[in-house]
């Protein structure tokens, strides 16, 4: 399946080691469009929204960063929105 990755950060200090860690772990940005991103997944979709949530997260504390948003779609299914809390050191989902 298709996965379309969509990131909204604010402070990334370091955008070409972000950039690096997602294309090692299979997102390539999407031309023409910033912070866009796509890739593909043979796994069950909590697999990979956990993969990605993961993926994303490490790549963003390798470059540094002031706050976070993403948003997803895996397949068919509905895209999905997350905002990482630093409080928590973790995404949570948030609603569209």
């Amino acid at each position: 399946m298709k996965v379309i990755l969509i990131v909204d950060v604010e402070g990334l200090n370091e955008k070409g080691v972000f950039e690096k860690h997602l294309k090692k772990e299979g997102f390539t940005p999407i031309e023409g469009e910033v912070f866009a991103y796509e890739g593909n997944t043979t796994t069950h979709l909590f697999s990979t929204r956990a993969f990605i949530l993961e993926v994303v997260e490490k790549g963003l504390k390798k470059s540094g960063f002031l706050t976070c948003k993403i948003m997803f779609q895996v397949g068919e299914n509905e895209m999905e929105a997350y905002l990482f809390n630093h409080e928590n050191d973790t995404f949570e989902q948030v609603t569209l």
